[in-house]
């Protein structure tokens, strides 16, 4: 079966399960629409946590980003699987024993404040927007190349699909629809891993084979990678670091704390019936999520060694070696290169006339490549590759068979839909119950805040797909913007509301809004993103080096200290936290029976 026929089943039979599970499991009450009515299965629920939590970013992204920054990408392995780790264990049960399923929820009670309540609406409005941004685009760019249409007919698909199983499910039917997603993820993750690992080096498992020799040599992968890509300019893959140390501790820092405090995460810790399940699950979900993340670094490296294996023809013309290293005749591209041209995610300039793609490091600090590349006539790198295609274009760049590719396409979608979904809840949540509900309508019925989240939703959809359609500037950089703000105002407010007792409102609400300002003034001054017209000013701070060489995606670490540093001074100024407050979080933090077991000591 030909490619795009076989693509149009697989993903269509995937839309047709998600809307199946949603009619199934129609939500009838809030409980059920925001928390699914608090009965799933510990396991059912860390398989939705997993699929919930790795986004297109996870799926789609991540290994391009290690494929293209080689030993610095593992910040985003360290940094997100660490965040979740710190989210199960300081985090998730705390929340769950205090019985608030939304950050607003608990923000509100814990500091006695609807302005505080108010606040971390915003901050998590900011946020969710933010990061759905990313998800929309992925479905965009998955669409576009798999199934023939538009980026924006992708689009307008993607909403119709969350639409039919978001709205109308809420929380029970995103979770059934998510445990199927992750189904479909996980397999065409692995899968062709496994092709790829055992074409390359004889061994099926792709974290085994990263570590294996290349089939018919004595050479390891990794250090054959090595050699091909610095004989092109590029630094060795298994060294290169983003900027500076400094730089890539905050950036990990940044990206862990970001992700503790997802809140469309951390509502799904209140889907199961007891604390006891919301830690099992929370284990289970990291066992899930241990199957994507420890094959990544796999992916990665086989997907960028195949990449150059294209770029370097078996037989060399013209008698100079290094001229025909990194060097395709355009004509004799392959054709998943053409299919990828079509999307914009890969292309090609022939800069200095001759033809051929020459694919190699034009700013490579080596000056003696630098002049062997000048007399061999390159005029600089001549492939532009989006580290975006990585993942979904492997299986084409190695030849596998079409229901391998066609399984790919529907695990991308997958993967961006089901943490959409996600986000479009935790949105619909804090507008109908915790503003609405909580603050602006206190007698609001259980009819009408469920009404309520399900206007707010749709609302939602069409903000993400519009954000979609018209990305701003910035949209390369939406995830890990998303996550500094989350680093930044979300989790510094539940830790301190946890783990500190005396922190009152006034701290909390300055706390908040210090780290969410310094943050965006940070990515947009540096950025340059101002828009008046049509035209793009220049960013206030220039170089890419302006804070002690910390980039904007790496600033959340320092907004979450500025949040801390604020709310304990502000805190230091104004009234002490109310003594029934205080009690309130030593009972959240002290296990039932503990007390009994100490007085039963003395």
């Amino acid at each position: 079966m030909e490619l795009q026929t076989m693509t149009y089943l697989v993903v269509g039979l995937t839309f047709a399960l998600y809307i199946g599970i949603a009619v199934w499991s129609r939500a009838g009450s809030t409980s059920e629409f925001y928390v699914a009515g608090g009965g799933v299965h510990p396991v059912v629920n860390g398989m939705a946590t997993a699929a919930d939590w790795m986004s297109a970013a996870s799926f789609i992204s991540m290994a391009g980003m290690i494929a293209s920054m080689g030993y610095g990408g593992g910040l985003f392995l360290m940094g997100w699987t660490g965040g979740y780790v710190l989210m199960a264990c300081l985090l998730a049960p705390y929340l769950r024993k205090f019985g608030k399923f939304t950050v607003a929820s608990f923000v509100q009670e814990r500091y006695y404040s609807k302005t505080a309540a108010a606040v971390s609406v915003i901050c998590l409005l900011v946020m969710s927007i933010t990061y759905i941004i990313g998800q929309m685009t992925g479905v965009g760019v998955t669409f576009s190349r798999f199934l023939g249409v538009s980026n924006d007919m992708g689009i307008y698909i993607g909403m119709a699909i969350v639409f039919s199983y978001a709205v109308f499910g809420g929380m029970k039917g995103i979770t059934y629809t998510q445990v199927a997603q992750y189904i479909v993820l996980i397999l065409a993750y692995t899968v062709p891993a496994i092709f790829i690992a055992f074409q390359l080096t004889g061994n099926p498992i792709p974290q085994l084979g990263l570590g294996s020799d290349i089939v018919g040599t004595n050479t390891a992968l990794l250090t054959k990678l090595n050699q091909v890509i610095t004989d092109l300019g590029f630094g060795e893959y298994t060294s290169q670091m983003p900027g500076s140390k400094l730089n890539m501790f905050v950036y990990t820092v940044s990206l862990m704390i970001g992700t503790a405090g997802l809140p469309h995460v951390i509502i799904r810790f209140f889907t199961v019936p007891t604390v006891a399940s919301a830690r099992s699950s929370a284990g289970w979900a990291l066992v899930f999520i241990a199957l994507l993340y420890t094959t990544a670094p796999a992916v990665a490296a086989m997907a960028r060694y195949n990449l150059h294996a294209t770029m370097t023809p078996a037989v060399k013309t013209g008698g100079d070696v290094f001229a025909a290293e990194g060097s395709l005749l355009h004509e004799q591209r392959p054709d998943w290169m053409k299919r990828w041209e079509k999307t914009g995610l890969l292309k090609w300039q022939d800069k200095n006339n001759d033809g051929r793609i020459q694919y190699y490091n034009d700013k490579s600090k080596d000056q003696a490549f630098n002049d062997k590349a000048k007399a061999a006539g390159w005029a600089g790198n001549e492939l532009t590759v989006n580290a975006d295609i990585i993942v979904l274009a492997n299986p084409e760049i190695a030849l596998l068979p079409n229901w391998v590719i066609a399984l790919v396409a529907a695990g991308g979608i997958a993967a961006a839909l089901s943490t959409a979904a996600g986000l479009l809840l935790a949105i619909s949540a804090a507008f109908s119950h915790d503003l609405m509900k909580k603050i602006f309508m206190p007698d609001l019925s259980e009819k009408g805040e469920l009404m309520s989240g399900k206007i707010a939703m749709v609302f939602a959809i069409l903000v993400a797909g519009w954000l979609g359609l018209n990305p701003p500037g910035f949209a390369a950089g939406t995830v890990a913007l998303a996550f500094g703000i989350a680093a930044s105002t979300i989790f510094p407010v539940l830790m301190m509301g946890i783990f500190n007792k005396k922190m009152n409102k006034e701290g909390a609400i300055a706390g908040m809004l210090a780290g969410l300002f310094i943050v965006l003034f940070y990515v947009f001054a540096h950025k340059g993103i101002f828009f008046i017209k049509g035209t793009e000013y220049l960013g206030l701070i220039g170089g890419a080096n302006s804070f002690f060489g910390i980039t904007p995606e790496a600033f959340g670490t320092i907004g979450a200290l500025t949040n801390f540093l604020v709310a304990y001074v502000v805190s230091k100024m104004t009234p002490e936290c109310p003594e029934h407050i205080q009690h309130l979080v030593e009972d959240v933090r002290t296990p039932r029976g503990a007390a009994k077991s100490v007085e039963g000591a003395h």
